[in-house]
């Protein structure tokens, strides 16, 4: 059990379940004593909190977000420190994260993506006018209601835009799959870098799934640095174009070619939801929540990404491929030239001079073509020699300076079995012609061999994983459904070949879907007249369950069955749970405490008269009066029924009676 479950901090919150664990904290469910509500509690993890740089920027979170009030963001009521415990006080959100609302729904419809997408931006506009960078931007820092308003959790690694950061150069941070490509250099970040993951979460919505994978943190930083995502249409046909161009531009690798603030994307959303050819109705959809929701470890947790080092010079080695030549090109460049060397029938001092002369032209040339002027213009045409781009990826050639003499235009993404995703197979122009500056280039683009490794659909909607192996043009086979008490109806059991395996267009993938679980029928026993013990074990042989008698007062037998919930013989499900009800005896109503006044006539006498009352055998009144008072009037209290009472003045009984309360 947590530690911290049931724990006071401050005296003030309650700590009563854990609602989400991240990569450096963990949140819970708290109850605040002072103001009567629930909130939640965020605590740094203990391996983090002896770490003096995480506990800044624990404490750097709070202060971030407690400059902002937005709609769109979660508030933070209050920051303290019991003890060793170091903690935030945030609004508790009735809702779950996106990262959940994508794992049951798989594939968001253009509706869903524009409402979310245009809530997210919101919130960044609104934290990045106050220079505040969140730097962690993924579904999971993202939290949904139920009526589909959007809130921003989690300013974890937030930092104010103008301030330096330890982990602002040469380390990175954040959560991998959706980390920057300067983030992943650990490179200076600006509020561009909440755009790219802004866009990697557009594109989750749109496909159902990550831009890029691999098998170690290190491989997808590289991908984000070095390569270029597939088109969502690729997995999702019916995107609306303009959709995948804002996500796209959003999640361009270039900074230069990405947008440069959350108004843009705004801008570009309105004007997408406002073209008549897509009309969007934007309110807001409705969420459903599922009834079994609990707290689950973050697998993209936001973390260091370690070995930067290995990520930098992975990037400085990376060698662009030497430009390709078709089979025999220079062998028959040679033989031609062998040729032209066979045939001159101009005489030996003349063909030395006009080597000579030709020698000397040609350098001079050379001079003025490679040193002067390497794009052999001499400055006054404009036209320059069209650059080699094949070969190279698409991703690093956009953000080098030494292409800024051209616009590099993407054309088309095509499968290529010999040349790797994300670089460029073709140009046009092609390499070598002479173009003016400025001119654009439009390159082919390899989208790598059409082969891929068998995502895991086990568990996963059955309907979704055939739609998404068709389109990658892989034969899918359902086998014989099955009942199963683990796996959903609906969903995949397991498939053949298992996940991970390397397969390509036009194999066979079969896959076992479920019926849900076998319900068994069972007949309710009678149980009226058994004893508790013959009930429960007949309803334990029939298959059934039970919960906490009820006791009923009646004559007889204490102890015996006299009710049941559901009729004897009926059939039901088995498992259901039957209520039943015990006879107990009937007790005696309890008595009650009654209040009376009784009055005392006093003896006439000149002395003063002591007055004594007992009820039964209790004194309940001792008091001296003047015989001239003529009555005193006394309070009694006893159990309801008869009671004797005694009066005494002056030592002697002056009163017995019975009277009734």
């Amino acid at each position: 059990m947590d530690r911290f479950i049931g724990a006071m901090l401050d005296n003030r919150y309650e700590l009563l379940e854990v609602i989400g664990v991240g990569g450096t904290a963990v949140v819970y469910k708290a109850k605040c004593h002072r103001l009567n509500r629930y909130v939640a509690v965020k605590i740094l993890k203990d391996e983090y909190a002896q770490d003096e740089e995480f506990r800044r920027q624990f404490h750097d979170e709070a202060q971030a977000v407690a400059m902002l009030s937005h709609p769109n963001i979660v508030n933070v009521y209050d920051v303290s420190r019991s003890g060793n415990v170091e903690y935030i006080v945030m609004e508790l959100i009735d809702g779950i994260t996106l990262k959940e609302y994508l794992s049951r729904r798989g594939q968001l419809t253009p509706k869903e993506v524009t409402v979310f997408t245009t809530q997210i931006a919101r919130a960044l506009e609104h934290a990045h006018s106050h220079d505040i960078i969140h730097r962690d931007i993924k579904p999971q820092n993202i939290m949904l209601l139920r009526d589909g308003t959007v809130k921003v959790a989690d300013f974890g690694i937030a930092h104010f835009a103008a301030q330096e950061s330890n982990f602002s150069k040469g380390e990175a941070i954040g959560s991998v799959h959706y980390v920057s490509p300067e983030q992943a250099r650990g490179s200076f970040v600006d509020n561009r870098t909440d755009l790219y993951s802004l866009g990697v979460v557009m594109y989750e919505m749109i496909t159902g799934r990550l831009p890029f994978e691999g098998d170690t943190p290190v491989s997808i930083a590289l991908q984000h640095i070095n390569s270029i995502a597939l088109p969502p249409s690729v997995f999702a046909e019916d995107v609306p174009p303009r959709l995948e161009e804002i996500t796209m531009k959003a999640m361009n690798p270039a900074l230069s070619k990405r947008y440069a603030s959350a108004s843009q994307i705004l801008e570009d959303l309105e004007a997408f939801q406002n073209q008549e050819q897509f009309k969007i109705n934007v309110d807001k959809p409705e969420i459903t929540f599922a009834e079994d929701g609990s707290a689950a470890e973050d697998i993209d947790a936001t973390r260091k990404i370690q070995n930067t080092g290995e990520v930098m010079s992975l990037i400085e080695s990376e060698e662009p491929l030497p430009a390709q030549q078709k089979d025999g090109e220079l062998a028959a460049e040679s033989a031609n030239s062998g040729r032209r060397r066979q045939r001159s029938p101009i005489p030996g001092a003349l063909v030395f001079g006009l080597i000579a002369i030709l020698i000397f032209c040609g350098g001079a040339w050379y001079f003025i073509r490679s040193i002067v002027d390497p794009y052999g213009d001499s400055g006054q045409s404009g036209r320059v020699k069209a650059p080699d781009l094949r070969g190279l990826y698409y991703a690093q050639i956009v953000a080098d300076p030494n292409y800024s003499d051209f616009i590099i235009e993407e054309g088309e993404y095509v499968y290529n079995e010999a040349i790797d995703a994300g670089k460029i197979i073709s140009q046009e122009p092609g390499a070598n012609h002479r173009i003016e500056k400025g001119s654009t280039i439009i390159v082919t683009i390899s989208r790598g061999a059409k082969t891929f490794q068998l995502p895991n659909y086990v568990g996963g909607d059955a309907r979704q994983a055939k739609i998404e192996l068709e389109r990658f043009g892989v034969i899918c086979i359902e086998d014989t459904p099955e009942y199963n008490d683990e796996v959903p109806a609906g969903s995949v059991i397991r498939m053949v070949p298992e996940t991970g395996t390397v397969i390509t267009a036009g194999d066979t993938v079969t896959i076992t879907v479920s019926k849900g679980p076998e319900h068994l029928k069972a007949v309710v026993p009678n149980l009226k007249g058994k004893t508790e013990g013959e009930a429960l074990a007949l309803l334990e042989a029939a298959g059934l369950s039970w919960d906490t008698p009820t006791y009923v007062e009646q004559e007889g037998t204490p102890g015996l069955v006299v009710g049941q919930s559901v009729a004897a013989d009926s059939e039901v499900d088995a498992g259901t749970v039957i209520h039943y009800q015990l006879s107990k005896e009937i007790l005696p109503p309890e008595p009650k405490l009654v209040t009376r006044n009784y009055t005392v006539t006093l003896s006439q006498s000149d002395a003063p008269v002591a007055v004594q009352v007992l009820l039964d055998v209790n004194m309940v009144y001792s008091a001296t009066h003047n015989s001239s008072d003529g009555t005193v009037t006394i309070t009694l209290e006893a159990l309801e029924g008869d009671h004797t009472i005694y009066v005494y003045q002056n030592g002697v009984l002056s009163v017995r009676e019975i009277i009734t309360f």
